[in-house]
C-alpha cells in the first residue's frame, strides 16, 4: 500500500526528489531540444519566420487542451502512474519524427510537436506540485530553483548533442541553396536521434512506474470539476498567477528557441547551439535564487527584479546594434569565446531575467489552495500555452517591422509588465473587489 506525501515527508524526500529531478531533466532535454530543431527545419523546408514559429505553437498549444484533463487523469490514476502515462506519450511523439523526417511533410513536424507537448503536459501537471509540497512553502521558490537548474541545465546539453549528432556535418550550408540530396540528408540525420531519445523515455517510464516514489495525498472534493475550477479562479493570486505564468513562457520560449533562428539570419554558423547560450543564463540565475531566496531576498523581490531587468534587455535587444560585438570582445573573445553580435548575447541575458519568475510566481499562486492543489497545478501548467503564441506573435512583429526579426523582440515588453504588476500587487491580492 502506497504511504502519503506526509508519511513519506517523515522519513525522508531524498529519493522523491532524486526522481523528480531526473523527470525535470528530461522535460529539459526534449522541450530545448527545440531551439535547435526550429531554425534546423526552417533551413531544410525553406520556411518563413512565421512557418518557423508554428513549430513551437504546435508544441505549447497542446498545454490549452490537455493540462485540465492532464489534472482529471492525475486525480484517476495517481501522480507516480500520470508521470509514467506523460513518458509514454512523449515516447510516441518520438517515433513520430521518424515518418515526419522520411517524408519532409511539415504538418507531420507539427503533429509530432503536439503530441510531445501533450505528454509533457500530464508529466508537468503531475511533477510540479510534488516540489511544491516536499517543504515548507517559504522556500518553495529555491526547490524549483534546483529543479529549474536540471531543467535548464538539460536546455544546456541538449542544444550540443544536437549540433554535436546533426549539425556539424552541415555548417556549410549555412546561408546556400539546398539540393534536394542536401535537403534528403538533413532530413534523415534527424532518425536516429529521436529514435533514441524515444527508447530512452520508454525506459525511464517504466522505471519510474516500479518505483518506489510515494503518492501525494489527494483530498478529495465534492464539487464538480467545473465548481473547482470556478473555486480556483476565484482566487486571484492564482487567476493572476496563470496569467503570469503565460506571459513568463511566451517570453522564455522567444528567448531560447527564437535566439537560434536569429543566428541563423545573422550568418553564425553555430546557430544549432545558442539556445545553451540562454540555458547558461538561467543556471546561473537558479543558481542565485537557491543562494538568495528567502535567505537574502523574498519570492515577490526576486520576481520584481526580474521584469525590471527584463524590461531594459528587451529594449537593448530592438534598439541596440546588430552589428556591434562590444560585449562579445569584453566577455567571451578573452577566454577563447565566439565573436557574436550584442544584441545575439542579450537575447541569452534573458535567461537571467527570466530564471526566478516560474520558481516565484508557483508558489505564489497556490498559496492558500489546499485541496485545489491539483486544479490549480493544472491551471498553472495550462500557462505554458504562453510558449504557443510568444513566437507567433514574434514572427508576425518581425514580418511587420522594419527591424526584422530585430524588431519582434518588442513583444517582449508588454509581458514583462504584466510580471512586474503580479510582483508588486497581483499576489496578493485575496479578492476581486
Amino acid at each position: 500500500m502506497e504511504t502519503t506525501m506526509n508519511n513519506s515527508q517523515q522519513k525522508s524526500s531524498l529519493l522523491p526528489m532524486a526522481i523528480v529531478a531526473i523527470l525535470f531533466f528530461v522535460l529539459g532535454f526534449a522541450t530545448w531540444l527545440n531551439g535547435s530543431l526550429m531554425p534546423y527545419l526552417k533551413q531544410i523546408l525553406q520556411l518563413s519566420p512565421f512557418q518557423a514559429s508554428l513549430i513551437l505553437f504546435s508544441f505549447y498549444i497542446a498545454v490549452t487542451f490537455t493540462a485540465l484533463p492532464s489534472a482529471w487523469v492525475i486525480r484517476k490514476v495517481g501522480y507516480k502512474s500520470g508521470m509514467a502515462l506523460g513518458m509514454g506519450i512523449m515516447m510516441v511523439a518520438g517515433l513520430l519524427f521518424i515518418p515526419a523526417a522520411k517524408t519532409q511533410i511539415f504538418p507531420l513536424f507539427l503533429l509530432a510537436q503536439l503530441v510531445m507537448g501533450t505528454g509533457q503536459t500530464l508529466l508537468q501537471t503531475a511533477v510540479n506540485p510534488y516540489v511544491v509540497r516536499l517543504g515548507p512553502e517559504e522556500s518553495a521558490a529555491a526547490r524549483v530553483s534546483v529543479m529549474g537548474i536540471l531543467n535548464k541545465g538539460a536546455g544546456v546539453i541538449a542544444p550540443m548533442v544536437f549540433t554535436a549528432l546533426i549539425l556539424d556535418s552541415f555548417k556549410d550550408r549555412v546561408g546556400t541553396t539546398l539540393t534536394q540530396i542536401q535537403i534528403d540528408e538533413m532530413a534523415n540525420s534527424l532518425i536516429l536521434p529521436y529514435l533514441g531519445m524515444a527508447i530512452f523515455i520508454g525506459i525511464l517510464a517504466f522505471a519510474v512506474k516500479k518505483s518506489p516514489l510515494p503518492e501525494l495525498e489527494q483530498e478529495e472534493g465534492e464539487a464538480s470539476e467545473k465548481g473547482q475550477i470556478k473555486e480556483a479562479l476565484a482566487k486571484p493570486n492564482l487567476a493572476l498567477g496563470v496569467v503570469a505564468l503565460f506571459v513568463y513562457v511566451a517570453v522564455e520560449v522567444i528567448a531560447g528557441d527564437t535566439i537560434g533562428t536569429y543566428a541563423l539570419t545573422l550568418g553564425v554558423e553555430n546557430y544549432g547551439v545558442m539556445t545553451s547560450y540562454t540555458m547558461v543564463c538561467m543556471v546561473i540565475g537558479y543558481t542565485l535564487g537557491i543562494i538568495c531566496i528567502p535567505r537574502f531576498i523574498s519570492q515577490p523581490n526576486a520576481l520584481l527584479i526580474s521584469a525590471i531587468l527584463g524590461v531594459i534587455l528587451s529594449l537593448g535587444i530592438v534598439f541596440g546594434d546588430s552589428e556591434s560585438f562590444v560585449i562579445a570582445n569584453m566577455i567571451l573573445v578573452p577566454f577563447g569565446g565566439a565573436e557574436l553580435p550584442d544584441t545575439l548575447l542579450l537575447i541569452a541575458f534573458l535567461g537571467l531575467a527570466n530564471a526566478i519568475v516560474w520558481p516565484a510566481v508557483w508558489p505564489l499562486a497556490l498559496s492558500g489552495m489546499g485541496k485545489l492543489t491539483s486544479t490549480g497545478s493544472a491551471l498553472l501548467i495550462m500557462g505554458i500555452a504562453g510558449g504557443a503564441f510568444g513566437p507567433v506573435f514574434w514572427g508576425l512583429t518581425s514580418s511587420a517591422t522594419s527591424l526584422g526579426m530585430q524588431g519582434g523582440y518588442l513583444v517582449m515588453i508588454p509581458c514583462y509588465l504584466f510580471i512586474l504588476f503580479y510582483a508588486v500587487k497581483g499576489h496578493k491580492m485575496t479578492s476581486w473587489k
